[in-house]
């Protein structure tokens, strides 16, 4: 079954609920990136966050960036989702690798580390976008944006993400929650997700055992009836093109453009995001030049 993301909230509009199967998007990424699985665990949790926000986003035209920089070895962290639930991304040292943390799992925060800052940016189509930014807690991504909630939307959250790498480094399974508390609920309300979220399972091994996003859903909300909306599929999907990166030559302006055609006789481009390689030839400069004038 395809990746998709369910919206639910309960009946008494206290708790909402966006819970998400990543695992085809993540394996996808791993497919173009070719990753380490502790770098395919830390994009890929950055991935369904960016995932199932781009999907609260009220505009399929508006997107949200995910983007950390914590000073670990791995470089900054970063995966965009737009409205339609569609994402990309990529780590800066997809090959960093560390032994696994005291608890046995990947060390991400360890790849990540946590002397940075998380960045959430959206774009809303106005002049400038909202920025967003929290010093990390440790990096390990869900809990920089429990902090990212509390701080700069003042809304009381609970994030999961997981990532389970296999032995061939493939994506076993990788999926997430956000679980608010919405303005009106009562503190009985807040205490029973507090114990909820401390007692359940990772949503790997939910999601390994067959469970999927809905399941997970009324395990967060067992003592309440809940009214589910519609599903989102999400998918990793790029949009670079040919007409963006002559756009981005153009950019760098007539002097710099000049000086790779002077030196160089030829540019490549890779896109971050699905290294697609954009070849130009010095005839195919000089016209981006003629039009940069």
């Amino acid at each position: 079954m395809s990746d998709y993301i369910v919206n639910a909230i309960t009946s008494n509009g206290a708790i909402r609920v966006v819970a998400a199967d990543t695992t085809e998007l993540c394996n996808r990424a791993q497919e173009i990136h070719k990753m380490s699985p502790t770098a395919a665990a830390a994009l890929g949790r950055a991935l369904t966050a960016a995932a199932i926000m781009g999907s609260m986003l009220k505009s399929s035209d508006d997107s949200i960036t995910v983007q950390l920089s914590g000073g670990g070895p791995i470089g900054r962290v970063v995966a965009v989702g737009d409205g339609k639930a569609n994402v990309k991304g990529y780590v800066d040292n997809p090959l960093v690798d560390l032994p696994l943390n005291e608890k046995g799992k990947l060390d991400v925060g360890g790849a990540v580390g946590s002397d940075g800052f998380l960045s959430v940016i959206r774009d809303l189509g106005l002049k400038e976008p909202y920025v967003g930014q929290v010093p990390l807690v440790n990096g390990e991504i869900a809990e920089d944006l429990t902090k990212y909630y509390a701080t700069s939307e003042q809304i009381p959250t609970a994030v999961a993400l997981g990532v389970l790498v296999d032995v061939d480094y493939t994506i076993k399974a990788a999926g997430g929650f956000i679980l608010q508390v919405l303005p009106g609920a009562y503190d009985e309300d807040i205490d029973n997700v507090e114990k909820t979220v401390a007692s359940i399972s990772s949503v790997t091994e939910m999601l390994s055992e067959g469970k999927r996003p809905e399941d997970i859903v009324k395990q967060l909300l067992s003592d309440y009836e809940i009214e589910f909306f519609d599903n989102v599929p999400t998918m990793y999907k790029c949009d670079c093109s040919r007409e963006r990166t002559d756009r981005a030559l153009i950019s760098i302006g007539q002097e710099e453009l000049t000086k790779i055609i002077e030196e160089d006789g030829k540019a490549q481009i890779t896109c971050h995001f699905c290294d697609n390689i954009y070849d130009y030839t010095k005839e195919e400069l000089q016209a981006l030049l003629e039009s940069a004038k």
